[in-house]
């Protein structure tokens, strides 16, 4: 079937799923524009309209819209510590932005990318579905505002905007400058949490962007869709401290040495927090109560529902996925 070219933004596009979503779509001949905070040079040299501007400002989202055949909102807060203010800002607002520039300039289709944190209790979850509701309370101000922002998008399906909805879970890849940095920066001090069995799904970067575009394109074509939220991974849950020293075999590094237990980490996190909050200290704790929770539990998903509607199987292996970043690694430690 061959793809009519379209007008495309996605924000946050000069970040790393955001890049890897607009290498996907220029490969298929499709007109991208970003909107960032930042100039990125890496876009410049794809050719990529970049416009820069800071999501909280509606007028400059309405603009950005304009013309547009459908919106990929990745650009987020992320992170385990900060002002709620701050995350409500990006998360919150910055999506009802997104929203009333489609509805303002009549774009049709938005995707919206989440995170499985929204419906993280702090209890192991084990093959759920998109079924499972929202918890009661919140660790952190990532996942409650996450989730807000996802009512935010439901609340806007109409016959006029067609939204999907994908949580993706612990992307990873070459370029990463999240996950890994964190890893790699505490590597000396990282202790296992927990007894150290727990399993969790994974996401490599390049299959998330996948996902996304196919999100894009069955929602033109199936208008049934719209409103629904997808659960996206490697479909290959890994006991997490297993990928934990794959990352730091990819870099080099020896594996973790040591445990603590969950209980341990949960109240020294929350010790930092208390230490953080009364003492204005720059950076975030070395350990929180929802990264404490985080590292400790299972959580991993039934993607069925991705499979059957959007047709998403990953296209890189885990395996692939680690001799990809290794291989990026080396290139950037010679």
């Amino acid at each position: 079937m061959h793809h009519k070219a379209e007008r495309v933004l996605v924000t946050g596009g000069g970040g790393f799923l955001g890049k890897a979503i607009v290498k996907v779509l220029l490969a298929r001949g499709d007109k991208v524009t970003s909107f960032s905070r930042g100039f990125y040079p890496k876009l410049d040299q794809w050719k990529v309209r970049q416009i820069q501007g800071d999501i909280a400002d509606s007028r400059a989202l309405e603009d950005a819209c304009d013309g547009m055949d459908i919106v990929y909102h990745v650009a987020a807060r992320a992170g385990v510590w900060g002002a709620f203010k701050n995350f409500h800002r990006a998360n919150v607002l910055g999506t009802e932005n997104v929203i009333a520039g489609c509805r303002e300039k009549g774009v049709d289709r938005l995707v919206y990318t989440s995170s499985p944190s929204v419906v993280f209790d702090g209890n192991d979850m084990e093959g759920v579905d998109e079924s499972v509701p929202y918890p009661t309370h919140f660790h952190a101000p990532y996942p409650a505002t996450k989730a807000m922002a996802e009512k935010t998008v439901l609340d806007a399906v109409s016959s006029d905007l067609g939204v999907i909805i994908l949580r993706p879970h612990l992307i990873w890849g070459p370029g990463d400058n999240h996950l890994l940095p964190g890893i790699v920066s505490r590597a000396k001090n990282l202790r296992r949490i927990g007894n150290g069995t727990n399993v969790v799904d994974t996401i490599y970067v390049d299959n998330a962007a996948h996902a996304h575009v196919l999100a894009g394109d069955r929602l033109k074509v199936d208008a049934s869709l719209s409103g629904n939220i997808y659960f996206i991974s490697q479909d290959d849950p890994i006991p997490l401290w297993q990928m934990v020293d794959h990352f730091l075999e990819a870099a080099g590094l020896p594996p973790v040495q040591g445990a603590v237990s969950a209980r341990g980490a949960y109240w020294v996190g929350g010790l930092f927090e208390l230490i953080f909050k009364i003492f204005p200290l720059k950076g975030e704790p070395p350990m929180t109560r929802f990264a404490a929770r985080e590292l400790a539990t299972s959580h991993w998903f039934d993607i069925s529902r991705a499979k059957q509607d959007l047709g998403y199987v990953p296209l890189v292996s885990t395996d692939e996925g680690l001799k990809r970043m290794t291989a990026w690694l080396n290139k950037r430690r010679q």
